[in-house]
Formats: C-alpha cells, structure tokens, sequence
C-alpha cells in the first residue's frame, strides 16, 4: 500500500499533475464505491462554483457512472439540512428551502437578490426567455423605456451579460443570462424556466409575435443605440 502511494502521488509527464489511481482496482466493489462517493462529495463540498460531470470524471473509474454516484449521496443526505443539487450544469451542496429562515436571521440575507426589485425580476425573465433581446425590444415589450442602469445593474450583480449584435438597424448589442443567473434561481439550464416550453408550444409565448406589435410601444429600436460588450458567459438562446 505504501508503494502503492507514492506511486500515486509521482508527477505525470507534464511535471505539473500528480496521478490519481482512479480506477481503485486493488479495492474490493464495495469499498471502491465508497471511495468514488467521497471524492465527488469531498470535491463538490470543496469548490465555491458548481462542479461539471467532466470535472468529476477526472477523480473516479472510466467506467463509473457519475449520476449513479450523485444518486447514491442524495440518498445518505436524506434528513440533512442540505443536498446535493443539480444547478449551472454542475453540482453544489445546497441548504434545504425549510432552513432559509434560520439562516437569514443568523447570517443575513443573499443582498445580490434582495437588490432585485419585482420590476427587475420581471425584465430579467424577459431576457431569460427571449434572449438574445436588446433594451429596445425589452422596452418595446414593456410598454416603456427600460433604463440602462437597470441593465448597468443586472450586468453589475453578473446575471446578465452582452450577447451578438443584432442583425436590427444600428446593430445594437442584445442580452443573454449568465451562468450566475441559473445559480442564483436554482437552474441547471435555461429550459428549466418554469412552462416556457408548454407556452411556447401552445402558441401563447412568442417573441416574434410579442414584438410584432401586439405590444405597446415605448422605445423605437432606433433609439437603443449600441452600448459596450462585456465578458460573460452566454447561456445560449432557447430552443
């Protein structure tokens, strides 16, 4: 078993990594399901952001399975205050909702939601479902002119971020959700919004249609001139 360790812990051939026995195979099954377990639980446990299934795959077998192995955690996690829960295309160890109260009186409030009006919840759906949009046709929607520094402050609070230009005259820059957006809601991806995909396919939710104008409208696309890019993370338009 000694040799065993220091030969896992030898450098690779790049002089930068040190190796991992992943695939266990000095272990009986049960102990290297055990030992598998603990290393995605420790390394989920360990990271400030969600962890990938490709991250994960790099500390277990090459044939284990990364959902049978979350599955089996939940499942010692029932009755804990916390879980394990799929979110932003990874996993994250999260409190449980009944525990939200405790946690506000001991420790405060999350202040990047709590700085979101109603309002600012409402246009930030907006761009979730029809991204990429402009602020033009965000304001064409709501039936007034949305401010840049609402956009300023979403942009700030790293929910939204600049998306492609728009192919609309004076190709001005649209607004996509960021990767922080679907950890801040609770998403694993954009199609985990609530009924878009039902509405949708009833034919209760366009963007096209809603932009058409069968909208009031507050703020002609010619007036959203262009505005400054900023890094982000495009989640992608729904399709």
């Amino acid at each position: 078993m000694a040799a065993r360790s220091t030969k896992a812990r030898r450098e690779d051939g790049d002089g930068q990594r040190p190796l991992l026995d992943r695939e266990l195979d000095h272990l009986p099954p049960e102990a290297r399901w055990r030992e598998w377990m603990n290393r995605v639980e420790a390394t989920i446990f360990a990271a400030s952001e969600p962890v990938d299934r490709e991250t994960l795959a790099r500390i277990v077998g090459k044939g284990c399975s990364i959902d049978l192995l979350i599955d089996d955690i939940r499942e010692e996690l029932r009755g804990r205050p916390y879980d394990l829960v799929s979110v932003a295309g990874g996993w994250k160890h999260l409190t449980r909702p009944a525990y939200a109260d405790a946690i506000r009186v001991a420790v405060g409030s999350n202040e990047k939601a709590a700085n979101l009006t109603q309002s600012d919840v409402l246009v930030l759906m907006c761009i979730a479902y029809f991204q990429p949009i402009t602020r033009a046709e965000l304001s064409s929607f709501f039936g007034k002119e949305i401010s840049r520094d609402l956009i300023g402050n979403m942009r700030g609070a790293g929910l939204i971020a600049s998306g492609p230009r728009s192919p609309t005259p004076g190709a001005p820059y649209t607004y996509v959700t960021t990767k922080n957006f679907l950890l801040e809601f609770g998403l694993d991806t954009l199609r985990d919004l609530p009924d878009f995909e039902a509405l949708e396919d009833a034919g209760l939710l366009s963007k096209e249609k809603l932009l058409a104008g069968d909208i009031p409208v507050g703020l002609a696309s010619g007036e959203d001139d262009g505005e400054e890019a900023e890094d982000g993370v495009t989640e992608g338009q729904l399709s």
